[in-house]
């Protein structure tokens, strides 16, 4: 291999590996540098990520974004964004606990650069095939939380731990339903791992198990605190979540990690539910069609940017929720309901095990539709019952329950109502 060839086919470590030879020292070379280009690659994008959110919305809210630093499509404006963040001065709040409060920005900064080890960017383009990858990004993914504890506990402030503890509430409470819907894909590909996942779709999942994707795509809004699951920053509630006490460059990593975290979920569902670096529809009219590394890194990230946009278009559309609605709506509507597509996938995709792939295409397909118009189906009476609720009350069930029900239980105002006949009042 020549290095135009490697070049070329993005196979640039194997011309290092035949050009170093097999000495002990070149494994974890070629480790360093794969390590240095993917945290690199990660971090920089993060500034056309930023660039590209605020052109997007804006066009979306008819206005223009960034026009002025660096020529008319403000390509700098991040830059200078960055650059002001560097040159503030660092300032550690009085009181507070210095460890913590300086380890949390760096901590919750390597966690979202860690889960990229795992992700196949192209047929040999990984940094570790993991046979267990799912468990290790669900598991890294994790330790935002502790992060996020470290930083609110760290800062000594009131408003900074309650937004503390409202990100653990919400990042816990959105675990389990997006762990629940990444078993459905693990089921199909009998693998955890990402590779295993990708090689598994003859088509993609998101068209044999929509329900399972809706679920998951949710969840990792959820996850990474994007509209409408934002209540980690709710300035109105808690001035401005966990992070309030921190600025300068601090603030700057939790912002960083934010947008790393939502490039590799929307990575994520590109490589589970969309085939990832494959290119499907080559593969099905051309059975000896095989993806090359150039192309496949085009393919990857092609979908991920696709999948990116609808974060954009989803916080440029809804508004924040309440965080009992959030709460809610994960505990009593995502997790039952995942819970039966678990059982339902597994009980089906074992009685059509032998069968080919069209049966078993159509099988879970069918099944997903019934069971996405059963939910919506109860989801539509419950809100129908909360809107009469709030129309009568003028507040939400949750809220007024407690208010209108007497301390053994019963409704006082329908004990008046049987005891003197008359009607009960309404509740302003």
């Amino acid at each position: 291999m020549d290095l135009n060839t490697a070049l070329r086919e993005l196979r640039l470590l194997d011309y290092l590996r035949l050009l170093w030879g097999d000495a002990p020292w070149v494994e974890p070379v070629l480790d360093l540098i794969s390590i240095i280009t993917v945290s690199t690659f990660c971090l920089l994008i993060v500034i056309f990520l930023i660039w590209l959110e605020r052109k997007v919305i804006a066009r979306m809210q008819d206005r223009i974004g960034p026009n002025r630093v660096g020529g008319k499509f403000g390509l700098l404006q991040t830059v200078a964004d960055v650059l002001k963040l560097l040159t503030k001065e660092a300032i550690t709040p009085v009181g507070a606990d210095w460890v913590a409060y300086n380890l949390a920005p760096f901590l919750i900064v390597m966690t979202a650069l860690l889960m990229w080890a795992v992700m196949p960017f192209a047929p040999t383009w990984i940094g570790v095939d993991l046979n267990i990858a799912v468990f290790y990004v669900l598991s890294i993914s994790s330790v935002s939380v502790v992060c996020l504890l470290l930083a609110g506990w760290g800062s000594n402030n009131k408003y900074a731990l309650l937004g503390a503890f409202r990100a653990v509430a919400q990042l816990v409470s959105y675990e389990v339903p997006m762990v629940l819907s990444l078993i459905v894909p693990i089921i199909l590909a009998r693998s955890m791992s990402l590779i295993g996942i990708s090689e598994a779709q003859v088509l993609p999942f998101a068209l044999l198990v929509p329900v399972s994707a809706v679920i998951f795509y949710i969840s990792a809004l959820a996850e990474t605190g994007r509209t409408p699951f934002d209540l980690l920053e709710a300035e109105s509630e808690i001035v401005a979540g966990f992070h309030v006490e921190y600025g300068g460059m601090k603030f700057g990593m939790f912002f960083l990690a934010e947008f790393i975290s939502t490039l590799f979920m929307s990575s994520l569902f590109a490589t589970i539910y969309l085939g990832g670096y494959r290119f499907v529809l080559g593969e099905l009219f051309n059975p000896n069609y095989t993806t090359g590394n150039l192309a496949g890194i085009l393919i990857f990230f092609i979908k991920t940017f696709l999948v990116y946009f609808v974060f954009i278009w989803i916080r440029a559309t809804f508004p924040r929720i309440r965080i009992d609605q959030m709460l809610n709506f994960n505990w009593k509507f995502l997790v039952p309901w995942t819970l039966v597509l678990v059982l339902v996938v597994a009980l089906l995709d074992r009685l059509v095990a032998d069968s080919g792939w069209t049966v078993r295409t159509l099988a879970h397909l069918s099944s997903n539709i019934v069971i996405a118009l059963i939910a919506l189906g109860f989801a539509r009476r419950r809100a129908a019952r909360e809107k009469l609720f709030e129309e009568e009350f003028g507040v939400a069930e949750e809220i007024a329950r407690p208010m209108i029900l007497g301390s053994d239980g019963h409704d006082d105002h329908e004990h008046d109502h049987e005891t003197h006949g008359q009607p009960a009042p309404a509740h302003d």
